[in-house]
């Protein structure tokens, strides 16, 4: 088997040939090491490579195998994180001017590191999280399909170095869809957890109602597996929840599930016809295993973007304020520019976001009385080109913009329900096309079961980039 097609091996069948002895974890470290010296220069996933510190890991993972001691959940496989969480003596930048070296992992970090993974290193993000910036101090992350294209914000490195088989399974951070968009425009899967599911302690914040870590990686049943590894109580945390995880169990068929089309994200001109027609066809195979489908008519969720990102804006204003005011030159220009929009929003309309997610959160809540899955495009289009410039030079472009990409993935972060990307099928020109799957509020187990069924009838997630 050469480099490559172990690279490319799922996290569970990577597990699979670590516990019989037929790959070391040095051995595989010493592969995606590689990988990432020879690719990564094109693409920009990584800011900071562990090389010694994995390689490390990977000897001492070894040793524990051979000695018979008991091993983790993840135990010998090689992740990476994004730039926004804190690994002990490893600089923090959070893609942008910030340069910590903490004296701590984050929860995130300690429960990967408890569960045997191997840290590879630290990936790149838009400017602090937020998305949308133009300038990348660490280099333009591009889309490993295409690199003239975006891979999606925030979590752009993270939806890179799946794709790119550049680590096996990767964490990223998700306020207004930043894992899911782009785990979409990257091909690979992606879930944000319920909030509260996922400790935040040690991650650099933007607004603190809506912030979720989750899992990135080629297939659903990998992201159940590190989602198992991460999730969980953390008193460190006190927004993070008591609700049990479960561990998952695969579901041979559809049956008993019944799937909700959001009528809205299909019906309206923002939707490319090839999205349109993948998603359509999806719901159609998950129809054929089982599924009950119907559509279902949520008309408050076209608010959805325009409100997530005044909250987030507001928020991430008040995060960082001592910066704006001290450092603000160093911000990019759209960085700085939703900062202080943020900064100087009145009260009247941070009120009226507030409540317009009250009744977002309450649509989404009682449809799931007639359904178990609500399922959408998580973007109505494949990647974007590059941008130079922001682009916003009206109100309607303001609007579009959130209508768009933020408007897809807003209402799950609104509502705070779990929500998963997974690819359903590519575009004439060869780029990804993601849907998107919601469930009730710490059910991120009928996710995975529906996300695994459908992916066992397909084969999109087992595509890869030519590099």
């Amino acid at each position: 088997m050469s480099d490559t097609e172990l690279a490319r091996k799922s996290l569970t069948e990577l597990s699979a040939l670590l516990r019989a002895k037929a790959l070391s974890s040095v051995e595989l470290v010493e592969i995606f090491l590689k990988r990432i010296q020879k690719i990564d220069p094109s693409l920009h996933s990584y800011i900071t490579v562990c090389a010694d510190e994995a390689l490390r890991s990977a000897r001492q993972a070894d040793e524990a195998r051979t000695s018979g001691a008991p091993n983790g959940l993840l135990h010998g496989i090689p992740v990476a994180i994004k730039d926004q969480m804190h690994m002990q003596g490893v600089r923090t930048t959070a893609g942008s001017f910030l340069d910590s070296f903490p004296s701590e992992d984050s929860t995130v970090v300690a429960r990967l590191k408890s569960a045997g993974a191997i840290i590879l290193g630290k990936l790149n993000l838009s400017e602090f999280a937020f998305g949308g910036n133009i300038g990348h101090p660490f280099g333009t992350p591009r889309n490993p399909w295409d690199t003239n294209h975006q891979p999606g914000h925030s979590s752009s490195g993270s939806g890179i170095a799946v794709a790119a088989s550049l680590c096996t399974a990767a964490i990223g951070e998700d306020t207004g869809g930043s894992i899911r968009i782009p785990a979409a425009w990257c091909g690979i899967t992606g879930l944000r957890p319920t909030w509260g599911r996922v400790s935040r302690y040690g991650i650099q914040p933007i607004s603190w109602s809506m912030d979720q870590a989750g899992p990135m990686a080629r297939s659903v049943e990998d992201c159940a597996q590190v989602f198992q590894a991460i999730s969980g109580h953390d008193l460190k945390d006190p927004s993070t929840s008591h609700y049990p995880v479960l561990p998952f169990t695969p579901k041979p068929d559809l049956r008993g599930i019944r799937i909700g089309i959001i009528k809205e994200s299909l019906d309206n001109d923002l939707v490319h016809s090839e999205v349109r027609a993948a998603v359509e066809k999806a719901a159609n195979v998950m129809e054929e295993i089982g599924a009950t489908v119907s559509d279902i008519s949520l008309p408050i969720l076209e608010k959805a973007g325009v409100v997530s990102a005044a909250i987030t804006d507001a928020d991430g204003a008040f995060v960082h304020r001592h910066w704006l005011r001290n450092r603000s030159s160093e911000y990019d220009s759209v960085t700085r520019r939703r900062l202080l929009a943020g900064s100087l929003m009145p009260s009247q309309l941070l009120q009226k976001a507030q409540r317009f997610r009250v009744l977002i959160r309450r649509q989404i809540i009682l449809a799931f009385q007639n359904v178990d899955i609500l399922l959408s495009p998580t973007q109505p289009t494949a990647a974007a080109k590059l941008e130079t410039t922001s682009g916003l030079d009206s109100k309607d472009a303001v609007l579009q913009k959130f209508a768009g990409p933020r408007g897809a993935t807003a209402p799950f972060n609104l509502s705070a329900v779990p929500a998963i990307s997974i690819p359903c099928g590519f575009t004439s020109a060869g780029l990804p096309i993601g849907l998107q799957l919601a469930s009730r509020p710490f059910d991120e187990l009928t996710l995975f079961q529906t996300g695994h069924s459908y992916q066992q009838h397909t084969s999109w997630h087992n595509r890869h980039p030519s590099l």
